[in-house]
């Protein structure tokens, strides 16, 4: 059995207004040279949520890289990922919710954010709002991430059902969010990783339109092609209504090297196959899980 040091990331990243929406709030990206990815998700009815979910994006893949280059800089063996990922949360928390008190543009502007990070043989989890993280194992789909929403603490209290948490008129409704006020507590986790695990990463316009059961049928006939599982997953979500930006990142983790699969977001339209650049560096054509003393993703020997 490999080591999870020696395992592959392979992802496609895919995002789409949805059918009723004019503009994509989401925002998604990739730092594959140290098995970062993020997903954010601007608060709908909120000003200038686009705005915060791509300056979420934007600063937590560079802030994160900068720090674990750092540590590995100046050898620092205490580097903790649970903390740089909290503190970069809070601190990007601080600088959403300022930008919105000194702008009438950007008064009241927020977002989710979810973010996955394959380091140390380890994947490390932090979010907040109700973007969600799950995992697909052994053929099953697990919910890994718990929703900072209204509609959750009533599912948790035993007041309402699953089905009636998805109907609910207030489901939308978040209980955490970056920027939404002055201080937040973000939750972050980490979890063993095997090969053959999938993450999907994904905003709730995939959630709202297709169950968790039917978005595990899609990730489990489409293993080994996760870019036409991520093309099916946002194309299920608008044959079912697309009432909501819908945006979705696919990780496959396997034994020795892989190419990449890259879909990476184009405003207003689906993605696209191509190689381009997506925040903050160039992406490799091959890689390996870094360790946590790593500031770089080194590629793996022939």
């Amino acid at each position: 059995m490999s080591s999870v040091n020696d395992l592959a990331l392979r992802f496609a990243l895919k995002s789409h207004p949805g059918k009723i929406r004019p503009l994509n709030e989401d925002a998604l990206g990739a730092d594959p040279n140290i098995g970062l990815f993020v997903l954010a998700d601007g608060l709908g009815g909120y000003n200038a949520g686009e705005v915060a979910s791509t300056m979420a994006v934007s600063s937590l893949l560079s802030g994160l890289g900068a720090e674990l280059q750092r540590a590995h800089t100046s050898e620092d063996s205490s580097f903790d990922p649970a903390s740089a990922l909290r503190e970069a949360l809070v601190a990007m928390n601080d600088e959403i919710f300022r930008a919105a008190l000194h702008s009438t543009v950007y008064e009241g502007m927020a977002t989710t954010a979810v973010i996955a990070w394959f380091l140390g043989g380890r994947l490390w989890v932090a979010h907040a709002g109700d973007s969600r993280l799950y995992r697909f194992r052994s053929g099953a789909l697990q919910q890994i991430t718990r929703d900072h929403s209204f509609s959750q603490e009533l599912l948790d209290a035993g007041m309402i059902s699953e089905e009636e948490a998805r109907v609910l008129p207030a489901k939308n409704l978040v209980t955490r969010a970056v920027g939404a006020s002055p201080t937040l507590d973000p939750e972050v986790h980490d979890y063993d990783v095997e090969a053959g695990d999938i993450i999907l990463m994904c905003s709730d316009g995939l959630t709202e339109m297709v169950s968790n059961s039917d978005i595990g049928s899609v990730v489990g006939a489409d293993v080994n092609d996760i870019a036409q599982a991520a093309r099916r997953l946002v194309d299920n979500a608008n044959e079912a209504g697309g009432r909501d930006n819908c945006s979705v990142i696919l990780v496959r983790v396997d034994d020795g090297v892989v190419d990449y699969t890259r879909e990476l977001n184009v405003p207003g339209d689906i993605s696209i196959d191509e190689p381009m650049l997506n925040e903050p560096s160039a992406l490799e054509p091959t890689a390996t899980m870094p360790t946590a003393d790593q500031g770089r993703m080194e590629e793996p020997a022939a």
